[in-house]
């Protein structure tokens, strides 16, 4: 994917900005009681409609998936705290859509730094599994009915454990890496805008920058094939952060009625040039569709499929090399579809009264993968979050 294809969805955004500037100044703006942060949920208290008559969301309005950025307003002069945490499990290296062995790449598949010294023809570093967690505390702000800024700060925690096998050639297993790294990721700052709102519908532009203060000059020990204990600096996919300033636009919008919401979003990542070490990560468009269900005041249900599209690395840091796939740019990105499903809680009474809490589980349904690459067996979230 390149970067004219991302750099679309901002153009489209602003785009839609200039055409509904008529529309806002005719619409009327009711102020709509958030008690989570995330998908806006009015009190269980009457409202007055926009001629001046009481409406009852009942269980009802606006409520969705919680850990998706830029989906929601909160009320003017607002502040919410947040904590979320997600986990990801990987295995099984897959090159498109089919699974490949690790016989078969560590045969098979050719070694682009093959040529220098000490580098074998085929990758004879393979990986196994890999983990990654991250913890991500949010802060967020309305200083208008319209505008809601937030910042949040992530920490990152990443393993992987990678088959050496000896030699230059065969499949004579010499030993097992594992590898781990750990730190602050990349900081992200940026506001969400209503475009349109009414009594039903939203239409958000948002806009996030990500700050490079995640690491990516992380090293580790790994087995090599000749039987060496060697400290170099880990492959891409186990740094912290980008090492770029990116720009993260989304579009969204949700709509419903009563018990059920749904929406929809448009997301992308733009990589702003190259960073110290002389790359950038791939750029990223994704498109998802969600629906909800709040059966009581208490919780709410929702599910969410969403596709993605993430670009091979550009450039290369001349530090990362060696007979491993992770090392190489081109086997980076690819493209997936995932269903995720979750709960959400708003609890209604005692001393934790209007504090919310989500849980979620997603699984990809399909992963065409730039690879060889670990595939994505799941993902898991939590979080919780409390409106002042």
């Amino acid at each position: 994917m390149t970067r004219i294809t991302t750099a679309a969805l901002l153009c489209a955004a602003l785009m839609a900005v200039q055409a509904t500037k008529p529309a806002l100044a005719q619409t009327h703006m009711m102020t709509i009681k958030d008690s989570s942060g995330h998908g806006m949920v009015t009190t269980d208290k009457p409202h007055s409609g926009p001629h001046g008559g009481m409406m009852k969301p009942g269980h009802g309005a606006m409520h969705g998936p919680a850990r998706m950025m830029g989906n929601h307003l909160m009320p003017a002069g607002k502040v919410m705290l947040g904590y979320s945490f997600g986990a990801m499990s990987m295995s099984g290296n897959r090159i498109g859509t089919t699974e490949v062995s690790d016989a078969f790449v560590a045969t098979q598949v050719p070694n682009v730094f093959f040529g220098a010294p000490g580098q074998p023809p085929t990758l004879r570093i393979v990986p196994q599994e890999m983990t990654m967690q991250m913890h991500m505390f949010g802060l967020m702000y309305a200083p208008t009915d319209r505008l809601t800024l937030m910042a949040m700060l992530p920490w990152v925690e990443k393993s992987m454990t990678s088959t050496t096998y000896a030699g230059a050639a065969g499949t004579t297993v010499l030993g097992r890496s594992k590898m781990r790294s750990e730190g602050l990721g990349d900081i992200r700052v940026g506001g969400t805008f209503g475009l349109m709102r009414d009594q039903r519908s939203q239409l958000l532009f948002g806009m996030t920058m990500s700050l490079p203060t995640g690491s990516i000059t992380e090293t580790g020990t790994m087995l090599s094939p000749m039987g060496m204990q060697m400290t170099r600096r880990m492959a891409y996919p186990m740094q912290l952060g980008s090492g770029t300033y990116d720009l993260m636009p989304t579009l969204s919008y949700r709509s419903g009625k009563g018990r059920f919401n749904y929406g929809a979003q448009l997301r992308g990542t733009v990589r702003l040039g190259s960073n110290d070490e002389g790359y950038s990560l791939g750029d990223e468009v994704a498109a998802a569709a969600w629906a909800s269900y709040k059966p009581a005041p208490l919780y709410s249900v929702w599910g969410k499929i969403e596709a993605a599209r993430l670009g091979r690395i550009d450039g290369r840091d001349a530090l990362i090399a060696g007979p491993m796939q992770g090392a190489n740019p081109a086997f980076q990105g690819g493209d997936t579809v995932t269903l995720t499903a979750g709960i959400d809680f708003t609890l209604q009474d005692g001393p934790l009264k209007g504090h919310r809490i989500g849980l979620d589980i997603g699984a990809p349904i399909y992963q065409d993968l730039n690879g060889p690459r670990l595939g994505t067996d799941w993902v898991l979230g939590a979080s919780w979050r409390k409106m002042f």
